[in-house]
């Protein structure tokens, strides 16, 4: 293995596993503004006490590490080639190494790949500069909070805002209605860059860009620096908090770009990143290819001040009125039509993962076990095998309303009583719940290392042709928490923060920047 290779290996390593200083100083700050016996608050602290036991375990922070994408500034005469195979060499050993989930899918035949190659993947921009020095940064943005970007073409109309036209104004509503409308399900409190001009495909490049930025630096252009304060003020008083549980911190930064635009097209790009904000960088010698510094200060460097003892990963709106319920899948009608919105599900017992390619074939198949008074966990984890079996190593919940089509058919047709997932589902899920008995459960999204010490044996595994994230994984499980957040009654919690927050954007409707 050549040195560069080895570089980027570790690079990938650091990015997955442990989240830099500014990130951690962040998600501290939010902790400090949120009531800590919230569902907000006590889901930050589980997000902080993942962050400690990914970068103890050297493990991924999420188990959703993303697309890799690579900006590569490299000397005048550098074989760009070669690097380019060495870090897909890279990719590849740490996807091995269970750094890496198999995220690359053919997008015809839905087969993975099962190493992060292909067509596409991984991305990787190379520019050259006129220094000595290879700069390499790296960012592992996940698909739930990728699904959640979002571009407005101007003028336009918006829910809650009314017009937004072709000035600073116009953009202050469309960064506003992008927090809003991406709710829990980006797995809040997030970061956004936002990209100003362009054309469709550079103005989504210089909002991913933006997430290159350091989360305290300032703005140059003093119009987008007030910009960007305006945003990270008023975006936190739509309570929409994090998990979408409602709360004080929606949002943990901000960072605006601008470039020029056709005089025809006035595009506001959104990429939204979730609070597992995983980017790092390296500066390497231009000739050995070693590591000379790390571009963002090491998070080890910010501890999050966990303590030892366990808490819930979610909890009511306070001690009072929390109520805990131990119960062991499989669960009875009666067990589940007892639990309410808002009740801490304390989970024991076998549960199985299902994404969109086990609800697809379900739609038109038999399970391959009995799943009558089941468990459903909308999740992909991270999984290795050695000489005694699978093992998890990484197992947080992925974004549910993408199941949504399938959900309510898949509960009837097979008697599930519980699904477990992240930012909520849809109106037919609701009612089918209600219909058939079942709840919704919201596990802390990003938490893949909280919950992978659940999880205490894997018991087996169907359609492993589907590839590992979407395979049937059975797990057994021990103390696993999460909150209701859709019962059985017809209740939602996340459709009640969903228009608590409508009603509060459209007091940002009138102008504010002349």
């Amino acid at each position: 293995m050549s040195q560069f290779e080895e570089s980027i290996y570790k690079l990938i390593v650091e990015t997955s596993t442990n989240l830099p200083a500014d990130v951690r100083r962040a998600i501290a700050k939010a902790r400090e503004a949120e009531d800590s016996a919230t569902r907000a608050g006590l889901s930050l602290r589980t997000i902080a006490q993942n962050i400690e036991m990914a970068e103890c375990n050297v493990s991924p922070i999420c188990q959703d590490t993303g697309m890799p994408t690579f900006i590569v500034h490299t000397p005048v005469g550098a074989n760009q080639i070669v690097m380019k195979r060495e870090i897909r060499n890279a990719v590849a050993r740490a996807t091995k190494d269970g750094k890496l989930r198999t995220n690359s899918v053919d997008s015809l035949t839905g087969a993975n790949t099962g190493d992060n190659l292909g067509p596409g993947t991984p991305v990787i921009h190379f520019e050259q500069w006129e220094k000595d020095e290879i700069d390499v940064r790296l960012i592992l943005k996940g698909g739930g909070c990728e699904n959640k970007n979002i571009q407005y073409s101007l003028p336009c109309e918006l829910e809650g805002l009314g017009k937004a036209g072709r000035d600073l104004d116009g953009i202050r509503k469309c960064i506003l209605h992008a927090v809003y409308q991406a709710q829990g399900q980006g797995c809040s409190a997030g970061f956004i860059g936002v990209g100003i001009g362009g054309d469709r495909t550079t103005g989504y490049e210089l909002a991913k860009h933006q997430l290159f930025r350091r989360v305290d630096d300032v703005n140059p252009i003093p119009e987008l620096a007030k910009l960007e304060d305006y945003i990270m003020e008023n975006a936190n008083k739509l309570g929409i908090g994090t998990m979408g549980f409602g709360g004080n911190v929606t949002l943990l930064g901000c960072k605006i770009g601008v470039m020029n635009r056709l005089p025809a097209s006035f595009f506001v790009s959104v990429a939204y990143n979730c609070w597992a904000f995983r980017r790092q960088g390296v500066l390497l010698d231009g000739k050995t290819h070693e590591i000379k510094e790390w571009l963002y200060e090491g998070g080890s460097n910010v501890p999050m001040n966990v303590s030892s003892d366990k808490e819930t990963a979610a909890a009511s709106d306070s001690p009072s009125k929390r109520r805990e319920v131990v119960l062991t899948a499989p669960l009875t009608e009666e067990q589940v039509r007892s639990l309410k919105v808002g009740d801490v599900v304390i989970l024991n017992g076998e549960i199985h993962t299902g994404r969109d390619a086990l609800h697809k074939y379900l739609m038109d198949h038999d399970a391959p076990i009995d799943l009558n008074g089941g468990v459903i966990y909308h999740c992909g984890p991270v999984m290795l095998k050695d000489e005694e079996g699978w093992h998890v190593k990484a197992a947080g919940p992925t974004t549910s309303i993408r199941e949504e089509p399938y959900q309510g058919d898949i509960i009837k047709k097979f008697g599930i009583r519980a699904v477990i997932g992240k930012g909520g589902m849809g109106a037919k899920t609701l009612a089918a719940l209600k219909e058939h008995g079942a709840v919704y459960l919201n596990a802390v999204g990003g938490a893949a290392q909280y919950y992978a010490e659940c999880i205490k044996k894997v018991n087996g595994v169907d359609f492993m042709e589907f590839g590992i994230p979407e395979a049937m994984w059975h797990l057994q499980v021990e103390g696993f928490a999460a909150i209701v957040t859709m019962d059985a009654h017809g209740n939602s919690l996340h459709a009640d923060v969903e228009q608590d927050s409508k009603q509060k954007l459209a007091q940002f409707k009138d102008p504010v920047f002349a």
